[in-house]
């Protein structure tokens, strides 16, 4: 079984933005609302995957991801995505060991933006970057499945 672990912070300010080595938007879709999974598609550039991972909140959880026509993923975001896409621009960070996704999210999702990194184990030890705020992987506010039904300039807090 494929297994992701990953943790999620919120970042504090733009620091990390003077190391950051490469980036890509991205405009993912929800294929459905409910269930044991997320089901999704990622237009990514000129790349395009249909990914599946299990609908539960934490830092371990079940993923697939494969590489579908780009065509049929840009079909599948304007006529199948059961909430508007989520819209972002990923960029890379290297620190310590590790690289850092940093997620500046557009659209109504905007001003978020979310760190994550992606470890071989849950109790392998990382460098925390300065421009870290607090942990997030517990709340499923913060999971792009929820930001495309419930986006960020709607919350309250």
């Amino acid at each position: 079984m494929a297994t992701e672990i990953e943790h999620k912070f919120l970042v504090t300010d733009d620091s990390w933005r003077a190391d950051a080595h490469a980036s890509q938007d991205f405009e993912q879709g929800y294929l459905c609302g409910d269930g044991p999974a997320s089901v999704r598609v990622r237009v990514e550039g000129s790349r395009a995957n249909m990914n599946v991972k299990a609908a539960v909140v934490g830092s371990v959880r079940a993923e697939y991801e494969y590489p579908i026509p780009i065509e049929d993923a840009r079909e599948m975001l304007a006529s199948l995505c059961v909430a508007p896409p989520v819209i972002k621009t990923r960029y890379w960070v290297a620190h310590g060991e590790h690289t850092w996704e940093i997620d500046e999210f557009a659209g109504d999702n905007a001003p978020l933006v979310i760190a994550e990194i992606e470890l071989d184990s849950v109790d392998e030890p990382f460098q925390r970057p300065p421009w870290l705020g607090e942990d997030v992987t517990d709340d499923a506010r913060y999971y792009n499945h929820a930001l495309a039904f419930t986006p960020y300039a709607g919350w309250s807090c």
